[in-house]
C-alpha cells in the first residue's frame, strides 16, 4: 500500500473533519505520518485538543510572531519540503481550505508523488486543481453531520444573547440545504459526455473505469458522492442519459439514444390506443413498460434495459412528446 504524509492546517479545517479525512486516506493508503499545525497557546484550538492523541496525530507548535501573519503555513510548507527530500513516501494529504498550499501541491506532483487535498467546497479552485484528487470534507458526512458542522463553524457566538436568534436562523436556513442530492451542472455532464466518446468504441461502449479515470483527470474535486451517488455507475443510472451494461466482467457506459427511445414509446403508446378502441386516449404506464420490453428484439437501444430503467427514462420524457396524469400511473401522445 502507498504511504502518505497527513498534514492538517488547523487554522483552516474542522476537528470534526478528522475521523471522516483519514478513513477516506485509507482507502488510498497508509498515513505514515500525521502532524497538525497552529499556535495550541490560543482558545480557538482548544477543540482540537480531545482529536489528537486517539487519532495519534502530532501536534506541531507554531507561534504567530505578527498579527495577521500566518507562520502556520510556512512551517507546514518546510515540514512537507523535508520530508518530500526523505523520499521515504508515496504522496501527501493537505488538509486545509487555503489556496496558499496551491504553490506546495504544484511542487510535490512535480517531484512524481500524489497529492490528495481534503477542504471545503467553498475552497480556491486553484488549489483544487493543483492536486491529483480533491476531497470535499461535506461528501464525507452524513447530512445531519453536515448540518451541525454548518451551523458549529458559522460565525456567530452562541454566547450572545443577540446572537441565539441568530443561531435559530441559521439552523433553520440549514434544515432546508440538500446536502447529498443536488442536481448534476451542465459542465460536468459534457465532461461525462465527453471522457465517454473519446474512450468508446464503433458501437459507443466506453470502460466505466476509464471513462472514471478520464475525468478525475480532467477534474481533481469530481466526486459522486456530491451528486447524491457512492459510485459512478450509480450516478450515470440516475441521470437516465446513459446506459450501462456488464461484459466480461467489466461495466461499459455509453450515452442512451433517447431520439430512438422516444419514437419507440410513442408508436407504442399508439398501437395500444388503437388496439383498445378509437375512444381510449390513455394507457397504463406499466402495460406500456411490458410491451415496450417485449420489442427488445427489435430495437437494440432497449437491449440493457430494465423494466425499472425503462420507466425512470419513460418518466423524464419530454411533455412535448408524452402526457401524463396526475399521478403518473396512465400515458398518452401529448396533443
Amino acid at each position: 500500500m502507498k504511504k502518505f504524509a497527513v498534514l492538517i492546517d488547523a487554522d483552516n479545517s474542522s476537528h470534526r473533519h478528522i475521523e471522516p479525512i483519514l478513513e477516506e486516506i485509507a482507502k488510498y493508503g497508509i498515513a505514515s505520518i500525521k502532524r497538525i499545525y497552529g499556535d495550541w497557546s490560543i482558545e480557538a484550538l482548544l477543540s482540537w485538543r480531545d482529536k489528537l492523541l486517539p487519532n495519534a496525530i502530532t501536534p506541531v507548535q507554531q507561534f504567530a510572531y505578527v498579527t495577521q501573519k500566518d507562520a502556520t503555513d510556512m512551517r507546514l510548507v518546510i515540514d512537507a519540503m523535508d520530508i518530500l527530500y526523505a523520499g521515504d513516501l508515496d504522496g501527501f494529504c493537505i488538509v486545509s481550505s487555503d489556496s496558499d498550499f496551491t504553490p506546495l501541491a504544484s511542487r510535490i506532483r512535480e517531484s512524481g508523488l500524489l497529492v490528495y487535498g481534503f477542504g471545503r467546497q467553498s475552497t480556491v479552485k486553484s488549489f483544487v486543481n493543483a492536486c491529483d484528487k480533491f476531497i470535499y470534507v461535506e461528501n464525507l458526512l452524513s447530512e445531519n453531520e453536515n448540518k451541525i458542522s454548518i451551523i458549529s463553524d458559522s460565525p456567530y457566538n452562541v454566547n450572545s444573547d443577540k446572537v441565539k436568534v441568530d443561531r435559530k436562523v441559521v439552523i433553520s436556513q440549514v434544515n432546508s440545504i440538500d446536502t447529498g442530492n443536488t442536481e448534476i451542472d451542465i459542465p460536468t455532464l459534457n465532461l461525462i459526455y465527453k471522457a465517454i466518446k473519446d474512450n468508446s468504441d464503433d458501437e459507443g461502449w466506453a470502460s466505466l473505469a476509464v471513462v472514471g479515470n478520464y475525468i478525475n483527470n480532467v477534474r481533481p474535486d469530481f466526486d459522486t458522492r456530491t451528486y447524491g451517488r457512492a459510485k459512478l455507475s450509480g450516478l450515470l443510472k440516475k441521470l437516465v442519459k446513459f446506459e450501462c451494461k456488464i461484459e466480461d466482467s467489466h461495466m461499459l457506459v455509453r450515452k442512451f439514444n433517447f431520439p430512438v427511445f422516444i419514437e419507440v414509446v410513442r408508436t407504442t403508446v399508439v398501437k395500444m390506443i388503437n388496439e383498445n378502441g378509437i375512444d381510449e386516449d390513455w394507457v397504463n404506464l406499466s402495460a406500456l413498460i411490458e410491451q415496450i420490453k417485449s420489442q427488445v428484439i427489435h430495437h437494440t437501444v432497449l437491449a440493457h434495459l430494465s423494466e425499472h430503467e425503462i420507466e425512470q427514462k419513460i418518466l423524464v420524457i419530454d411533455p412535448k412528446y408524452i402526457s401524463f396524469n396526475n399521478d403518473k400511473s396512465l400515458v398518452s401522445i401529448a396533443a
